[in-house]
C-alpha cells in the first residue's frame, strides 16, 4: 500500500541538491543538515562559483567561508568541516572522494546518514538513507516503532522495501515527508495513507 502510493505520488523522485562534481554533492548533503536544499542550492552557488576546487576550499579564509555559508545556521561549524574535508580530499586522496563508507565517515561533518546519501545517489548502491523526514514518515504510518532510533529505522526500511529500490524510496519518503506528511500541518485530507497513519487528521 505504501510503495503503490508514493509510486503514484512521485514516480520519479529527484535529488533536490545541485551539483556538478562529486565532493560537491558530499559538501551540499553535509550542509544540507538543519537546513533547506534550497537554502543550500543557493549558498553552494555562491560557494563553488567563489572556490571551485578543493583546493581553493581549502586555502580559503575562515572569514569568507563563515560570510558564505551564514545563512544556513551554525555556520562557523560547517565553515570548518567544508574546509577540513577539501583538506583530506585534496591533501590525501588526490582529490577523489573515496566510496568506502569506513573512510567517508572519517571525514569532519560526515555522518552515517550523509554517506548513504552520497553512495546511493552517485553510486546507485543500495543504501537507505534516515534524515528527519524519513524518519517522521516512518513512524506516522507504522513502518517504525515511535522509541526506534535512526539505525534501527534503517534497518526496518530495508527489510520493508526491495534491496534494488532502496535509493528511489528513501527519495520518495523524504519528498513526501518535505511536501505531504509534514512536520507541521500535514495534508491528512488527501492522504491515501490516512487509514494506516497515527497522525490521523491532525
Amino acid at each position: 500500500m505504501v510503495e503503490n502510493y508514493l509510486d503514484e505520488l512521485l514516480p520519479n523522485p529527484p535529488c533536490e541538491l545541485n551539483y556538478s562534481k562529486d565532493y560537491e554533492f558530499l559538501l551540499a548533503v553535509m550542509l544540507s543538515a538543519q537546513t533547506t536544499d534550497k537554502r543550500v542550492n543557493q549558498v553552494t552557488a555562491v560557494l563553488f562559483s567563489e572556490y571551485p576546487t578543493l583546493k581553493d576550499l581549502k586555502e580559503a579564509s575562515s572569514d569568507s567561508l563563515e560570510s558564505i555559508l551564514r545563512p544556513l545556521g551554525s555556520f562557523r561549524k560547517k565553515a570548518q568541516y567544508v574546509q577540513k574535508i577539501a583538506s583530506v580530499l585534496h591533501d590525501d586522496y588526490q582529490d577523489m572522494v573515496p566510496k568506502q563508507r569506513e573512510v567517508l565517515e572519517t571525514l569532519p561533518g560526515i555522518g552515517r546518514k550523509t554517506v548513504s546519501v552520497f553512495l546511493s545517489e552517485l553510486y546507485d548502491l543500495p543504501e537507505f538513507a534516515v534524515d528527519t523526514h524519513v524518519e517522521r514518515v516512518s513512524k506516522r504510518l507504522s513502518l517504525a516503532k515511535s522509541d526506534d532510533d535512526v539505525l534501527e529505522i534503517e534497518k526496518k526500511l530495508k527489510r520493508k522495501f526491495q534491496r534494488n529500490e532502496w535509493g528511489r524510496r528513501h527519495k520518495q519518503m523524504v519528498l513526501f515527508g518535505r511536501y505531504h506528511c509534514k512536520a507541521v500541518k500535514p495534508e491528512c485530507e488527501t492522504c491515501k495513507l490516512s487509514e494506516i497513519c497515527k497522525n490521523g487528521t491532525n
